[in-house]
């Protein structure tokens, strides 16, 4: 947690909210009761900030001093809305290549995907305000820095992202093995947007009813499925191919 700004107390976080800081996330102890751990729980769900309810051990491994059960979080680098990322690229790119990251929740394997969306010349990575992983040390360090070289928006919801790309003419690729599709059969060279979709689970179901093509890989041993990083920079560096040859 040292490469993450951290704000403890209740008190503290409430006014940090109030005074809208970038609260990445606010994690709070069990079982705490009184006005302003109540004020607190308010103001929190009212502006939608991520929160986790853990154990005291749990405070205790993420500060030293006085939390009053209380620590928020605050991402290294800052985030864009939806509608600020795809009109920003949108005025600088004829064939956009945008990534949505359906619940990543594991902080290395954002950090990875990050590092090969920067380096195959992704334009924008979309990730939900809710159930994604956060950006910490770790994060920033498997992502060799790229975390700061590539713009990320939230949005309250990843099909909000699908249905606004869409109407911004661009085409929806769902990466998932529920399809006879394969990713080499896609042509990603117009406007795209990639979903990847969380480690144990895959894009939701919702989500892939709404994406206009869906791809696989194929797998020739007998497990059934890839690190999602490293599927991730299977399908990017496709798009690179279909685009650079």
């Amino acid at each position: 947690m040292s490469d993450t700004t951290q704000i403890y107390g209740i008190r503290a976080v409430i006014e940090a909210i109030k005074a809208g800081e970038p609260l990445d996330k606010v994690f709070i102890q069990k079982g705490l009761k009184g006005p302003l751990s109540r004020e607190l729980e308010d103001l929190l769900r009212r502006s939608g900030i991520p929160t986790s309810y853990v154990p005291l051990q749990k405070i205790n491994k993420l500060t030293q001093n006085n939390h009053q059960g209380v620590v928020g979080t605050i991402s290294p680098v800052s985030f864009l809305s939806l509608e600020e990322l795809t009109d920003q690229v949108m005025a600088q790119k004829k064939d956009p290549l945008f990534l949505l990251l359906d619940g990543i929740s594991d902080v290395r394997n954002f950090g990875a995907i990050i590092r090969t969306a920067e380096c195959s010349g992704v334009d924008g990575i979309i990730i939900p305000k809710k159930g994604s992983a956060p950006i910490t040390g770790d994060t920033v360090k498997t992502s060799a820095g790229a975390v700061f070289r590539i713009p990320i928006a939230k949005t309250d919801h990843i099909k909000d992202a699908v249905f606004y790309l869409k109407a911004s003419g661009i085409s929806i690729v769902a990466a998932t093995e529920k399809t006879n599709h394969l990713l080499y059969d896609v042509d990603l060279k117009g406007p795209t947007g990639i979903i990847m979709g969380a480690e144990d689970t895959g894009i939701s179901p919702s989500i892939l009813k709404e994406a206009d093509q869906l791809a696989k890989l194929p797998l020739l041993g007998e497990i059934s499925s890839l690190n999602v990083s490293v599927a991730c920079g299977v399908f990017l560096y496709e798009a690179v191919r279909q685009r650079v040859l």
